[in-house]
């Protein structure tokens, strides 16, 4: 099949990069394995292999790639996100109560919360035993510091998310660390194991920041108007977990005297009663929030081409434009 036949972005980078996301699922699952532990590969496996896109991974070996590389470390570098990631995301759902992550049973209701938080601590050990390899000190300072910074922005998220006071300065501050802190490193090694000079490496840093905050906002957007079939979440989720995302801080600003009591008791307080969701979502659509969070969304898109912009023309840079675009297509 042609790349030119394939609709979505995502799907044709990674028929681009095949060969390396192969080469990255056998790292993985290398190095997932544990001789005296076997609980480890279960739980891992399962989230692992639940059909998640590999974005972040793919990032990392797409920009190594556009830059030129033409060594093996790229893979371990991949391999080293996709642990990073997968280790908060098994943490995430302990401290957000899941039960269900990508359309499937997360692994603390499969096992059992002491069996997520530890075998997420094995993942976040080996990518740094992974990162170590290529023997870049600057690589392992980049990756390294984006592992301290999502452990900083979900800490900060604890005490923001259920805060009236949480403006949206402290949300972006929030969403640098927990997520778009990984994007942007997945795309700033690809250029440092190339090589590239530093405005290259920092273009690509701003285009995985700004793709990482646009990739959140809409995701904070689609827990209010998305379909469970499309994001594996239910309507409201957010909402019910009293999470003080981006379309209700916006509201939260625009709110009057009784509207704000109704955000202080159903997300400050918690007390949470039938009928709560429908009235959240009219003083969303009241005060137009829900659009002015996807215009915000739209405009981090934006940055993130711009970043690419001044890049050498190729082909892997026009897929990286269209992610950016694509992103934001599913609240378009």
């Amino acid at each position: 099949m042609s790349l030119d036949t394939i609709a979505k972005p995502h799907e044709r980078l990674a028929a681009y990069l095949t060969e390396d996301m192969d080469a990255v699922s056998a790292l993985i699952r290398e190095r997932m394995a544990s001789e005296h532990a076997p609980r480890i590969p279960e739980v891992t496996a399962h989230l692992v292999e639940a059909g998640g896109k590999r974005l972040r991974p793919m990032l990392t070996l797409a920009t190594a790639r556009m830059c030129g590389y033409g060594g093996p470390y790229h893979v371990h570098l991949a391999a080293t996100v996709e642990f990073i990631h997968t280790a908060t995301l098994l943490h995430d759902d302990v401290v957000d109560e899941s039960k269900q992550r990508r359309g499937r049973p997360t692994a603390n209701l499969l096992w059992d919360n002491q069996s997520s938080v530890l075998v997420g601590d094995y993942l976040f050990a080996r990518s740094f035993q992974l990162m170590t390899e290529p023997g870049s000190m600057r690589v392992m300072r980049i990756l390294s510091n984006a592992a301290a910074t999502i452990a900083e922005g979900e800490v900060l998220q604890l005490t923001a998310a259920r805060n009236l006071a949480t403006d949206e300065a402290v949300y972006l501050q929030v969403v640098r660390g927990k997520t778009a802190a990984l994007f942007s490193a997945a795309t700033e090694v690809g250029g440092v194991i190339a090589d590239m000079d530093d405005a290259t490496v920092e273009a690509l840093f701003e285009y995985g920041d700004a793709l990482g905050i646009a990739f959140q906002i809409v995701d904070d957007l689609l827990d209010y108007q998305g379909l469970a079939d499309a994001t594996g979440k239910n309507i409201g989720d957010d909402f019910r977990e009293r999470k003080l995302t981006l379309p209700v801080i916006k509201a939260v600003a625009k709110a009057d005297a009784e509207e704000r009591a109704f955000w202080v008791r159903t997300i400050e307080k918690g007390r949470q009663e039938e009928g709560d969701l429908d009235h959240a979502l009219s003083l969303l659509h009241k005060h137009d929030t829900l659009e002015a969070t996807r215009r915000d969304a739209i405009d981090w898109a934006s940055k993130a081409k711009t970043a690419l912009a001044p890049l050498p023309a190729h082909e892997v840079k026009d897929m990286l434009t269209d992610l950016a675009d694509y992103v934001v297509a599913r609240i378009s």
